[in-house]
């Protein structure tokens, strides 16, 4: 007979931050696919053109990434406050991307 144990939910939120993470990873692999882009990362004619925009968007890439260690190893109350803050603030970006992201190209990445 088949068993579906109770899960802690801290296994759980880690579970769901490296599938986000997984995602972004995705995303940004397939994105190097699109017409131009491999050419514009050779002449840095992008949008990280420069060491502060690389960090911002490092900075941003890595919570996703530390939130699958911190879900597990912090205390309840912080935990869920910050599993909120940025559930809500990765979920924002990610509907701003999908509303301005109209070319045909960037499909993939709304999904």
């Amino acid at each position: 007979m088949l068993e579906n144990p109770k899960i802690n939910i801290k296994i759980k939120l880690a579970a769901l931050w490296a599938s986000v993470t997984f995602c972004y990873l995705y995303g940004d692999y397939f994105e190097l696919y699109t017409p131009n882009k491999v050419n514009s990362l050779v002449t840095g004619d992008n949008i990280m053109d420069s060491p502060t925009t690389l960090l911002i968007a490092s900075i941003i890439l890595a919570i996703p990434s530390v939130m699958v260690a911190a879900s597990i190893i912090l205390k309840p109350k912080i935990n869920r406050i910050l599993n909120i803050l940025f559930g809500i603030v990765f979920t924002i970006m990610m509907v701003a991307i999908g509303i301005i992201s109209t070319d045909e190209w960037y499909l993939f990445y709304v999904f």
